[in-house]
């Protein structure tokens, strides 16, 4: 659709050099108009230029919406004066203004969520960080002590801001059809917060846009109907909050230093299985790791609200592993399945791949 988008805007600009043919030139194509003083024909070229210029900034990702609305806007006075010849000129104007509107709002969006973003890792010093030992990790139950040898960061820094990509599906009902998504998620592991950005493919054309936030122990979630429309508007209540403080701790798992804060504490439940809390700030959430025979991370299982307003019912959530990756030298699950087991059957709503993942590094993509 992308190309499509281009193609349009060519034609609809080229169209524009037939006002300047007919008034600098004398050719059958421009005998079709009616006739075009030579200041309104050079407007006609200012135009195709300024659509010209939208198609190069478009492809490049620059801002090209504000140059857009000032074409659209020119171009349909334009149309207005040579309405008779050029009335059908006014469809492309539509479609650029509205394609416009998407855009600025997607700008505004990805902008809130940069800034988010780069206050979860600013101020955070990551430079000379803690070496790992295995010191460190005597005092976890022995399953958690072999996750972390198995994990390979004993002799690594401590991890302090993770930054990730991710690529996956999801659905909304159990017997919904499943959307393609790609998101980005930036963690601070000191101050424990996070914010997750995705984009939603939920049919052509149309996209859905989302963020998670966790900071100052409170959650948020905000998502978009083609960046303008809220569909979901959900932030500091007891549900958002519980439920954002789990999504925590189970994600820690991409960054297994971090069983080592303060704020998580590890309680051993059998040789596979340890209960882990998070408690941060007097709220206090848990839940069970598993793990397999060689110390891999298996699956995350909690009680948790299943949905994010009021009067919602805790229902069990289920992660499962599909497969691990090793990034910098770091053994981390890349591949989740994420299930709710609820009483009328199990729910898997969403899957997902961790395709990047970078360690210590305060910059955002």
């Amino acid at each position: 659709m992308k190309y499509v988008f281009t193609i349009l805007v060519i034609i609809h600009g080229l169209i524009h050099l037939l006002g300047y043919t007919k008034a600098f030139f004398e050719t059958d194509i421009s005998k079709q108009l009616v006739g075009v003083s030579k200041p309104v024909g050079s407007i006609w070229l200012v135009t195709f230029i300024m659509f010209m210029v939208v198609v190069i900034q478009f492809l490049n990702g620059k801002k090209w919406f504000y140059l857009g609305f000032v074409g659209v806007l020119v171009s349909q006075i334009l149309i207005i004066l040579t309405w008779q010849d050029a009335r059908f000129g006014t469809i492309p104007n539509i479609v650029i203004f509205l394609v416009g509107i998407v855009a600025i709002a997607t700008y505004r969006f990805n902008t809130m969520v940069e800034r988010e973003s780069n206050q979860i890792l600013q101020n955070t010093k990551t430079d000379n960080p803690t070496i790992i030992s295995k010191k460190d990790i005597a005092y976890l139950p022995e399953i958690v002590q072999k996750w972390m040898i198995n994990s390979r960061i004993i002799g690594k820094p401590i991890v302090k801001t993770v930054r990730l990509k991710q690529l996956g599906t999801l659905r909304t009902k159990q017997n919904s059809k499943w959307m393609p998504f790609k998101a980005t998620q930036y963690f601070n592991t000191i101050t424990p917060s996070f914010v997750w950005q995705t984009k939603v493919f939920a049919m052509p054309l149309i996209n859905l846009l989302g963020r998670d936030k966790f900071k100052n122990n409170k959650g948020e979630m905000l998502i978009k109907f083609a960046g303008l429309v809220p569909v979901v508007k959900e932030y500091d209540n007891p549900e958002i909050n519980s439920s954002a403080m789990l999504r925590y701790l189970a994600e820690i798992c991409w960054f297994p230093s971090a069983t080592l804060n303060k704020y998580l504490s590890w309680k051993t439940i059998n040789a596979s299985s340890t209960k882990a809390t998070f408690t941060y700030k007097n709220q206090s959430v848990s839940g069970v790791f598993s793990f397999n025979n060689k110390g891999d991370f298996i699956s995350f299982e909690t009680m948790r609200y299943y949905s994010n307003n009021k009067n919602s019912q805790s229902e069990k959530w289920l992660i499962t592993i599909n497969d691990y990756k090793v990034f910098h030298d770091i053994k981390i699950p890349s591949q989740c399945k994420i299930t709710w087991k609820l009483k009328d059957g199990d729910f898997n709503w969403l899957n997902l791949e961790v395709i990047s993942i970078d360690y210590n590094c305060t910059e955002t993509y």
